[in-house]
């Protein structure tokens, strides 16, 4: 704590110091854009001043709330931290915060991929790239904090939140994650971890559903990504969950947001609270009688910082304190922790806002296009294919029908501003291009015909334009079919928050179009553009199946220029998946960190596994791995060491990511039959080999033991690279693979297993052990 915030807040009333743990939402409109938004109290009503005449913490959404342009918005955003400064008694601006997920949620800016996307590129780096250009952006305009990265842990494929995941594995989502904290937070805007914690757990994948989950899996699959991304990244601020842990609200919970988040997990920043959180501790929880009972609660379990509004932190928190129900310390101790982050942010400075800001902020720059694309091609996953790809160039006439092959929003997930907030202006326009799938290959294959018909719609039963569909593949020489979801918010749509999913079916009548598709003859390519994997076996094994299938996660506004890339071959594919593909509905939850009863067996006829694993992807080119080499013993406390590698036997270029997987032949309580210890991307020229190296902290073993003590215990691991979790050797027996009682063998060998000794004695983890694993393509010369 520094002097000045010492000074500063010396001279703070209690009005004052409350004024500061607050938002206030400027132009909401009736737009409702978060949970019971419409039911929370307004002081809309009120001038800006009045609102403001003690100060004010964070100004909401200036950006995203409504269509605003940019410039013109940053003018206005100037003069009133201006007016706050000089009109107010202690002259602290705003903190401006906003949605960035899919990039700055705001009209015109730039739309990146989903996170979900993220997860499938593998790509930390790329990443992190992207946020440090969301994050410039965000810093011209004047905005100070990002709510993002989402590094919920996808547990159930149902839940409508699933697109704005990394995906099911926690190291992926921890190094992904904290790479994307590293960007943001490396472009001045600090970034929001949400949802703390165990958020994506809730119970039948509902919204706000209560979660379940035991004290290991919070400590073992939700926290470590957080934990991350607070030791490695510097995270600077964390964003509550809106759900109960084992009954207990997250907002009111000390032992989560305090004891665990700032004494184990060594956070030292501020505490926001998701919106409405605190007052839903009365309205949705039933556990405070009411709103000054919620913010007693809230604030004491370590919430610093009521969004959007002041319902609770200000007039009924200030008659807690008043009333000795609260003591004054604990508001004290928010208030030098958002004073400390506005004097971090250079809000404190006497020169803040004292400039002008840029009269031409572009905010959809050459620069993020380029990156756009990148990571979108990156992200896109090849599932199938028997020869139909890439496209030949003989294609004349290529019939490009469903619902998603000519729809921009279409190719946004759920936190973009198209889908978040221009779905309550119909007509207003995007403000930035964004080609869709059809208009993408239009351009990329100005030699062929592009015939296009809708089919159908994403929802609903309406089969009235399967005809003119049918029509034009039958005549086409080859068919791509985009089908799939559209984001939106609380029902709007069929993914996205509030959009939970009783089946895992695509949505609508979808399939019935793609079967019909393929019941012409015509080559097809199917392309799902999704927000959430869905329950696609039978358009990938067996007779009736396309010729092709590619996923694709929301890849933004160069979705389609990438989806065109791939298709005419212009780009390998290069993405897998980050989340299992779920054989069925009723195989959920699922995940690949199960443990040996988690799998198939033969004691239920139930079988849950997935049609395609986690990890799963091909190419263009294939590739196969050999001369695995790991450390014969590692101490418990230390670090093993592998290397494969790595060869392109195809004939042409091509991406591999190497997965190195290890699991625990016995441990004091069950342990999954594989997980995910690192990988790296390795590019590749026909017939190239690369020595691909791994240096792999000891504690990606830890787990909490019986004791509920986090540990690495000694004994025999096994360690080995493949293309997929379930990729096995074929030295281990079909036994070893999940895929064999599914009756099909899918593409991608893996090394033989190393066995490792972990030497000394039980190892408690604490918080010095390195979390993060350094992964990267080894600098040893090219092997030819």
């Amino acid at each position: 704590m520094s002097r000045r915030t010492e000074a500063l807040h010396a001279r703070m009333t209690l009005e004052e110091k409350l004024a500061q743990l607050v938002g206030y939402w400027l132009d909401q409109g009736g737009n409702v854009v978060a949970p019971l938004q419409g039911e929370m109290a307004s002081d809309g009503a009120a001038g800006l001043a009045e609102i403001t005449r003690h100060g004010i913490g964070h100004y909401t959404r200036v950006y995203g709330t409504r269509p605003v342009d940019p410039a013109e918005r940053a003018a206005w955003l100037w003069a009133e931290q201006r007016r706050l400064k000089a009109e107010t008694r202690l002259g602290i601006p705003a903190l401006v915060h906003e949605e960035c997920l899919t990039g700055l949620a705001a009209w015109k800016a730039a739309t990146f991929p989903t996170p979900l996307a993220w997860g499938a590129s593998f790509d930390p780096e790329l990443v992190e790239e992207m946020a440090r250009a969301i994050g410039g952006t965000m810093r011209s305009l004047g905005i100070h904090q990002g709510l993002a990265p989402v590094l919920d842990v996808v547990a159930d494929p149902r839940w409508g939140r699933v697109d704005e995941c990394i995906g099911e594995d926690p190291y992926l989502v921890g190094t992904v994650g904290t790479a994307y904290v590293r960007g943001l937070q490396g472009a001045g805007v600090h970034a929001t971890l949400k949802h703390f914690v165990g958020y994506s757990a809730s119970t039948a994948a509902r919204n706000h559903a209560p979660v379940s989950a035991g004290r290991r899996a919070l400590a073992d699959v939700y926290l470590p990504p957080f934990e991350m991304a607070i030791r490695d990244g510097g995270v600077r601020s964390v964003m509550n969950s809106y759900a109960d842990v084992d009954g207990v609200p997250v907002a009111a919970d000390r032992g989560l947001l305090t004891t665990t988040l700032r004494d184990e997990l060594g956070f030292d920043g501020v505490v926001v609270s998701d919106y409405f959180a605190v007052a839903f501790l009365e309205v949705m929880h039933g556990v405070a009688a009411g709103r000054g009972d919620a913010a007693a609660q809230a604030i004491e379990a370590g919430i610093d910082v009521e969004l959007p509004s002041g319902d609770a932190f200000l007039g009924p928190l200030a008659e807690e304190v008043r009333s000795g129900r609260v003591d004054v310390g604990v508001v004290d101790r928010a208030v030098l922790r958002v004073l400390a982050q506005k004097e971090e942010l250079g809000l404190l400075d006497p020169a803040a806002f004292e400039d002008e800001p840029s009269s031409a902020v572009d905010v959809d720059s050459p620069r993020h296009r380029d990156i756009a694309r990148r990571l979108a091609a990156e992200s896109v996953v090849l599932l199938r294919d028997d020869g139909v790809l890439p496209l030949a160039a003989s294609a004349r006439r290529i019939a490009v029908v469903g619902p998603n092959a000519d729809r921009a929003e279409a190719l946004q997930g759920c936190y973009s501003f198209a889908n978040h907030v221009l779905a309550h202006f119909p007509g207003h326009p995007l403000g930035f291009a964004i080609p869709t799938v059809r208009e993408a290959l239009a351009g990329a294959l100005p030699g062929a015909e592009i015939v296009h018909a809708a089919g159908c719609e994403v929802e609903g039963a309406d089969r009235a334009g399967f005809g003119e569909a049918l029509s034009a593949v039958s005549e086409a020489d080859v068919a791509v079919v985009v089908v799939g979801d559209q984001a939106g918010l609380f029902g709007r749509g069929t993914v996205g928050e509030g959009n939970d999913a009783e089946s895992l079916e695509l949505p609508g009548v979808q399939r019935e179009l793609v079967e019909a598709v393929v019941a012409t003859g015509t080559p097809v390519v199917l392309v799902l553009l999704t927000g959430r994997p869905y329950a696609v076996g039978w358009a990938l094994d067996g007779d009736g199946a396309p010729g092709a299938v590619l996923q694709a996660f929301f890849p933004g506004e160069g979705g389609g220029l990438a989806l065109a890339d791939v298709l005419t071959g212009a780009v390998s594919p290069s993405g897998r998946l980050p989340v299992s593909l779920p054989r069925s509905t009723g195989a959920q939850p699922y995940t690949y960190l199960h443990p040996r009863l988690g799998g198939p067996s033969d004691v239920t006829s139930a079988d849950p596994t997935p049609s395609r694993p986690f990890g799963f992807g091909l190419s263009y080119t294939s590739f196969a791995y050999s001369d695995l080499e790991v450390d014969r013993s590692a101490p418990t406390d230390g670090r093993l060491r592998a290397a494969v590698t790595v060869t392109n036997t195809g004939e042409r270029e091509g991406v591999d990511v190497v997965q190195l997987y290890g699991r625990d032949v016995v441990g004091s309580v069950t342990r999954p039959v594989a997980q995910l210890l690192g990988y790296a991307r390795a590019a590749l020229e026909p017939g190239e080999s690369r020595r691909v190296g791994f240096d792999v902290p000891v504690q990606r073993f830890a787990f909490s033991d019986r004791r509920m003590v986090r540990v690495v215990e000694p004994g025999d691991v096994e360690v080995w690279v493949g293309a997929h979790a379930e990729a096995v050797d074929a030295a281990d027996g079909p036994a070893r693979g999940a895929s064999a009682r599914a009756g099909r063998a899918l593409p991608g060998d893996a090394t033989p297993r190393a066995v490792v000794s972990l030497t000394g004695g039980v190892h408690e983890v604490t918080p010095a052990d390195p979390r993060i694993v350094g992964v990267s393509v080894a600098d040893a010369e090219t092997l030819v």
